[in-house]
């Protein structure tokens, strides 16, 4: 994990190249403390800030040249081991023990088509001098960043956003459809869209080719969500069991220590219970935030089920103050360049914290479980549709009610599900959040929601898996990993998310959705595969928390009360002041409704002020 920039422009000088690229990297430092590595030759710059993990020699310090090629890199292709095998016998030699000179060598032998052999994530840029052409690739799931801009056939890009901000080519003008798709869904990305203007971002599971001040971007993978049914229960459980643990194995490489992000859910327990079971670590270090008072969520009574199962597990935790939110709030609202949708980002900051200040340089979190898995209380309400389309209502209703039974239910919440699922059954997914955008504040937006563009895919198979895929590329885990990655390395941490291997990601989307929600309970076939590795306390818990904090009702009246106070007129473009008047008063009266709502006007008020 690293940081990278680069420019690709004809009208600059090298001393110029030099000059912009230096200042990205170094407002980036905290990227990759341990090297800063440049190279330029006109029309080219690349850089580079080294967080040492594999090969820790000098001989992997980047970029990296060989061949005719030169590469910046920030990521881990975790299979680079097999690639290596297999590229010496096609007669490639190396000379480091990393990934950095695999890729090259991959890319050498196999061209473009070489990132669809690769497990891993990734962000990178390769020169080619003979062809005088740059060749960028970003990982399936965009768990690493690469952000860039493009005029005039000149390319600047960037691991983060405030890289870029330095750059001549930004003019700092705020885009303000994206901003509205925070306020009013929670999105920090919608495709290759930023909170600024000028600045993209390359979608997920997508390369770029930079050549003669022309510009091709291009998909290369995708997720398959036609589901196979000819596989029983019985035959996805062992199939998942055995890649979620290939995956942590490879997960597991590195030069450095090693530590896990572990909340006490199902998803983070997973991959601390694997480790300790299935792989020859013989120490586990986890990182808990917690919170303790009234309304507030300490997950710790499940964790004391995995400790007392692996006594090998050494747990450290935090539990972060007002006054701790207060003083770090700044630092965190510039790291994260755009508005932050739920304030457990900042719990999130103080996880990273700590695990740095216990020496470790790589966590593993539980990310994209949910997303794979139907974790969420809407992958409910498409799997109660999928059985409505099919006709099949004896299902539907077993379903709802098994769900109804689990969770406590009463009459008028379970009507609720139900005409959630009922909309869900005739409506395809552009048109829901189309429907969720109009709804969610029309009392205080001065424009029509519908003047905002929305851009969601509804692809072939069930209602469940298309929820999915858009969870995936657009609605959630876009945020979810931006602020993993600006929160791990704003403490020089690398973050691994096994989950999000893509053979684990297909194999769930293939999968029937009674094989992940059935009959009121959510990630079935995750349940089944952990079974006798995590404790059944954690396995059969029926409620799900979330990474939940005090900073959308506490904070905010609290330690954060200042962001509410003073004149509101930045968001006059945008906000009635009237009914932006009367929500506030009533939140500071007590009134909770808008209290996820408030948050997100305060952050993107101050994230405003703070550009």
């Amino acid at each position: 994990m690293c940081g990278i920039a680069g420019l690709v422009d004809q009208r600059l000088q090298q001393q110029d190249l030099l000059d912009a690229g230096s200042r990205m990297l170094e407002v980036m430092a905290h990227r990759g403390p341990d090297h800063r590595g440049t190279w330029c030759t006109p029309p080219v710059f690349l850089g580079h800030n080294r967080l040492s993990i594999l090969d820790l020699s000098s001989g992997s310090h980047q970029p990296m040249s060989s061949h005719g090629l030169t590469i910046t890199y920030n990521g881990e292709v975790y299979n680079y081991v097999e690639l290596r095998a297999e590229l010496e016998a096609h007669g490639h030699q190396f000379h480091t023990t990393g990934d950095t000179e695999v890729i090259l060598a991959a890319f050498r032998h196999w061209g473009a088509a070489c990132v669809e052999r690769f497990i891993g994530m990734w962000a990178f840029a390769i020169w080619n001098e003979s062809t005088q052409e740059l060749f960028c690739s970003r990982d399936r799931f965009g768990i690493k960043p690469f952000h860039y801009i493009l005029r005039d056939g000149r390319l600047h890009f960037a691991s983060e956003i405030k890289g870029l901000r330095t750059s001549p080519l930004d003019r700092g003008g705020l885009n303000e459809s994206q901003l509205l798709r925070g306020l009013y869904l929670g999105w920090m990305h919608h495709w290759d869209e930023t909170s600024f203007v000028d600045i993209k971002s390359l979608p997920a599971s997508h390369n770029l080719t930079w050549s003669r001040g022309e510009v091709r971007i291009w998909q290369y993978a995708d997720i398959t969500t036609q589901p196979d049914t000819s596989r029983s229960f019985t035959d996805n459980v062992e199939s998942f069991r055995e890649l979620f643990i290939d995956s942590i194995r490879l997960t597991s490489r590195r030069d450095v220590d090693m530590g896990v992000c572990l909340s006490g859910g199902l998803d983070s327990t997973s991959i601390a219970s694997v480790l300790a079971s299935s792989t020859g670590e013989h120490s586990v270090k986890t990182f808990t935030a917690y919170y303790t008072g009234t309304g507030n969520v300490d997950e710790r009574p499940y964790i004391d089920h995995v400790l007392r199962r692996y006594p090998q597990i050494q747990q450290q935790t935090i539990s972060p103050s007002d006054t701790d939110v207060a003083h770090v709030f700044d630092r965190v609202l510039r790291l994260m360049d755009a508005p932050m949708p739920s304030s457990s980002y900042i719990s999130q900051y103080f996880v990273m914290q700590l695990a740095a200040s216990h020496g470790v340089k790589v966590v593993l979190d539980g990310q994209g479980s949910d997303e794979i898995m139907g974790g969420y209380m809407h992958s409910l309400y498409r799997s109660i549709a999928d059985y409505l389309r099919a006709g099949k209502l004896d299902d539907a209703a077993k379903e709802l009610n098994h769900h109804a039974a689990r969770q406590n239910y009463g009459v008028r919440r379970k009507l609720d599900v139900l005409a959630k699922s009922m909309l869900a059954a005739v409506r395809d997914e552009p048109a829901l959040y189309r429907l969720e955008l109009g709804r969610t504040a029309p009392w205080i937006a001065k424009m029509s929601p519908a003047s905002i563009p929305l851009h969601l895919e509804m692809p072939s198979g069930t209602r469940l898996n298309a929820f999915l895929y858009n969870l995936m590329r657009v609605t959630l885990l876009p945020t979810l990993l931006h602020t993993e990655d600006i929160n791990s390395m704003a403490f020089s941490i690398e973050s691994r998310v096994p989950f999000l291997d893509h053979r684990l990601v297909q194999l769930c989307f293939s999968m029937p959705n009674e094989h992940k929600i059935y009959r009121g309970e959510t990630k079935r076939v995750l349940r089944a595969a952990m079974r006798g590795m995590v404790p059944d306390e954690v396995l059969d818990r029926k409620d799900k928390t979330g990474f939940i904090t005090p900073g959308h009702v506490a904070w905010l009246r609290g330690a954060l009360s200042h962001l509410l106070e003073g004149d509101w007129k930045d968001l006059d473009w945008a906000i009635d002041r009237t009914a932006l008047t009367n929500v506030l008063s009533a939140y500071t009266r007590g009134d909770n409704s808008n209290a996820l709502f408030v948050w997100r006007l305060a952050m993107l008020r101050a994230f405003i002020a703070s550009r």
